[in-house]
């Protein structure tokens, strides 16, 4: 089972890998696009700037999910403080997990859920009612990124405990 876990993690993150770069090519041809018609041709067509928005939305998602599962989130004071003992970067493990947890759990269940329950009151429930001014695509296909993002971060941690070089890799990732 943890295998399985690990693998699933590492395929998800191959996979998102993929469309966070379509997502940052989409948003590069976009932006020139409209630059090269606003300076060009002096008319830009309304829908690239909203495009463009919408693949860093997608962009930066994804790209905080690859970035927890190769640990280049951004570690503070890590060159200040000796490496800590075998003990201590378990203890750390735990509390950066901890910290994760209580962060991303809520964002997943309000995704889903509303205030005082129900999912008509939800994050994506409200957003699937809305429509973008440009393109007229549902929002929820944009806000769908927010829940995504926070489950495959879960995944990440999930394949983090259950790899058996957790610890070792803390440690390395320390010195």
């Amino acid at each position: 089972m943890r295998h399985a876990i690990v693998l699933a993690s590492n395929s998800v993150h191959e996979v998102t890998r993929r469309i966070a770069v379509l997502a940052v090519c989409l948003m590069f041809l976009t932006v020139m696009l409209q630059i090269i018609a606003r300076y060009i041709f002096s008319a830009p067509p309304i829908w690239t700037e909203d495009v463009a928005r919408y693949a860093m939305v997608w962009t930066g998602l994804l790209g905080a999910t690859m970035s927890f599962k190769t640990r280049s989130d951004a570690v503070l004071m890590q060159s200040i403080f000796p490496r800590p003992p075998h003990v201590l970067a378990v203890l750390a493990e735990a509390i950066q997990s901890a910290a994760v947890l209580i962060f991303v759990l809520p964002v997943v269940y309000f995704c889903f859920m509303g205030l005082r329950g129900g999912f008509s009151k939800g994050y994506l429930a409200r957003q699937s009612g809305l429509t973008t001014d440009t393109l007229g695509i549902p929002m929820v296909w944009i806000s769908v990124s927010v829940p995504l993002a926070m489950l495959i971060i879960l995944l990440h941690l999930a394949a983090r405990w259950a790899d058996n070089t957790v610890i070792e890799s803390t440690e390395t990732h320390l010195d």
